[in-house]
């Protein structure tokens, strides 16, 4: 794991139509307090911070809410709030951090490339947020650990503070130090302006085949884990692929105009096969292919240069697979039945479901075949899309309630307005090593076994065995045709006896 790197982003900018919106509807909804997430994007290269819109996290599973105001009464505290009197110093917020991180892992796996969850906003009075610093940031890291925003995180989050009596937006770095402290809060310049329209949208469909070789090492390893090693082999080889856009060559420093949709195809390198390369020593006793083809949408605001939106483009293709395997095992997590199972039954069930994934592969000795979840996407602000997914079986509507609950947005009601762009799932298959020997061409690449006397001695049985075959072959097919060649003669001789008499 790379070291995490400071964003040192000096100014945020807000989308102010959202950003509005979010303000008037927590002005009317008569709460002392709520706590959410901060949709948008961190550039290091224009030095500042992009927002999107803030998302309200949801009440949790025993229908209570992410934040509350603790130490005093919350109704005289609003009270004087509203009248602009001064709060009591002892009140401060409690925030149920593991629920918010929840929840951010959850939209996280719903934005798209370029967009991310990079904080979190508190709504509350002045007093109850200055005593409770440490909680924001806790929380705050908590965030940054469900949803981070790449491989090579970043060590701060963005705190949105909107105070009542009088109305004020603030915005804090929060650094994610291992030691937070008061201290860890550093305000930056905030203000309100156009954000989306100034975002240029990158679509990709990408083809990939992954083919992983199951040497005698790997058998006692779930098959989840070793999948999600194969996909992080393949977002190395990815992360160095060069780009089309629109038909051309990619040249990195290029800018485009925002308003268009550019069309992005990546060339991966010719090299040889790692995966065979790996286990070229090794008795491979099977093989999982995984592969499929991934639609991917990535927005960039228009001053960045497009390697920025390759890099955000291509980390939405590797988010994407990991995903849909995260969902695959939470699925099987749900769905596994009691331990006292008896294992015959387990097998037979688990061969048939996604819980095939949570298997060590010595409990694998089938050929099996799994679908993954298929992408959808739902429009969102402006011209931009989020993405969630469905299992083969089900329809776009099964996604109603989860919209609503995690995005706070309506599902809508065109259905010509949601994506359907992959029309087949991706799809894992787990082969013998009769099928592996089938499908791992060219045969150069077949691996050779250890040549050991044992071996040697097998080659050597079965060369006799062919002989002694090939043998009584080629008898049998001797008395086969003298016999034909008797039977003409005679029918010879019998004609022509017939014929002069």
């Amino acid at each position: 794991m790379q070291a995490k790197g400071e964003v040192m982003v000096k100014a945020v900018v807000g989308e102010e139509i959202q950003l509005k919106l979010a303000e008037n509807r927590l002005g009317k909804s008569g709460l002392p307090s709520q706590v959410g997430l901060v949709i948008g994007n961190l550039s290091s290269k224009l030095d500042r911070g992009l927002l999107f819109d803030l998302i309200p996290t949801p009440p949790n599973d025993d229908a209570k809410p992410a934040c509350s105001i603790i130490g005093g009464s919350v109704k005289d505290d609003r009270k004087k709030a509203l009248k602009g009197k001064s709060q009591a110093d002892s009140s401060a917020l409690f925030i149920d951090q593991d629920w918010v991180a929840e929840h951010a892992r959850q939209v996280g796996r719903m934005l798209l490339g370029g967009m991310k969850v990079v904080g979190i906003y508190v709504w509350t009075n002045e007093s109850s947020f200055k005593n409770s610093t440490i909680t924001l940031c806790q929380t705050a890291k908590a965030v940054s650990e469900a949803a981070p925003l790449s491989e090579v995180d970043w060590d701060e989050r963005l705190l949105v503070h909107i105070g009542y009596s009088p109305l004020r937006w603030t915005c804090r770095n929060c650094s994610l130090a291992s030691n937070i402290t008061s201290s860890s809060l550093r305000p930056c310049d905030f203000k309100m302006g156009k954000v989306l329209s100034t975002l240029q949208a990158f679509r990709c469909t990408f083809n990939f085949d992954l083919r992983l070789p199951i040497s005698e090492d790997l058998v006692s390893k779930r098959l989840a884990d070793i999948l999600r090693h194969g996909i992080s082999i393949h977002a190395k080889e990815l992360k160095s692929a060069k780009a089309l856009i629109d038909g051309k060559l990619a040249i990195e420093d290029e800018q485009f105009d925002s308003g268009s949709l550019h069309d992005v195809e990546f060339l991966l390198p010719f090299t040889e096969d790692r995966y065979l390369e790996a286990c070229s020593q090794k008795e491979v006793i099977g093989l999982l292919v995984f592969s499929g083809s991934i639609c991917s949408y990535a927005y960039s605001n228009s001053k960045e240069p497009v390697s920025q939106a390759l890099t955000d483009i291509k980390e939405d293709i590797i988010k994407s697979l990991r995903s849909r395997l995260d969902i695959m095992c939470d699925e099987a997590d749900r769905e596994s039945d009691s331990k006292d199972d008896k294992a015959e039954e387990s097998s037979n069930r688990i061969l048939n479901g996604s819980a095939v994934l949570q298997l060590d592969l010595q409990l694998l000795r089938k050929e099996c075949s799994l679908s993954f979840p298929r992408r959808v996407f739902l429009p969102w602000l402006a011209d931009t899309f989020l993405c969630d997914y469905i299992q083969p079986s089900e329809s776009v509507e099964v996604l109603k309630d989860h919209f609503a609950e995690l995005m706070s947005i309506e599902f809508p009601n065109d259905s010509a307005k949601i994506l359907e762009p992959e029309t087949e799932a991706p799809a894992l298959v787990s082969t013998t090593i009769k099928s592996f020997r089938e499908v791992s061409t060219p045969s150069s690449l077949l691996l050779p076994k250890p040549d050991n006397s044992l071996s040697r001695q097998n080659r050597a049985g079965t060369s006799l065995g062919s002989d002694q075959k090939s043998t009584k072959l080629s008898s049998f097919s001797f008395i086969i045709a003298v016999l034909v060649l008797v039977i003409s003669i005679v029918l010879g001789v019998v004609l022509f006896v017939a014929r002069s008499s």
